[in-house]
């Protein structure tokens, strides 16, 4: 896997990725792209959220919408890391069923999800879920 990051003017970035899609950066707070750091936590949010689609899926459940929400907390000092992360999965549905919720969820972050298992060495990264059943 490869990718590259160029300058454009201030603090913002363009990153390519080895497969050819950019993403502006913007090191200013707060800037008109989203800072590195916010770029980790979408990562895991988006890592993790394709493992719970899927298994979700594959599990034969109504799903029709999946949201995360993450909430980074980072160290006073520099280098400020990350120290905690917290993700809330909202599982939305027709009769979507608990324990494939909670199954898809911790397959996904004890398991698939490759940010999740390279941040938790780092970090404390914890995560729930709630279910929004629709008539």
């Amino acid at each position: 896997m490869e990718a590259k990051v160029r300058w454009l003017e201030g603090m913002r970035f363009v990153g390519t990725s080895g497969s050819g899609h950019d993403l502006v950066m913007d090191g200013d707070n707060p800037g008109s792209a989203p800072s590195p750091m916010e770029m980790i936590l979408l990562a895991i949010g988006g890592c993790s959220s394709v493992d719970v689609v899927s298994i979700l899926q594959k599990a034969r459940q109504d799903v029709t919408d999946c949201e995360v929400e993450i909430k980074g907390l980072r160290a006073d000092d520099h280098p400020r890391v990350f120290t905690d992360i917290e993700l809330v999965f909202v599982i939305t549905g027709r009769g979507v069923q608990e324990k494939h919720v909670e199954r898809a969820v911790n397959l996904s972050m004890e398991k698939y999800c490759s940010v999740s298992k390279m941040l938790e060495k780092a970090a404390n990264v914890r995560h729930s879920y709630r279910i929004v059943d629709l008539p």
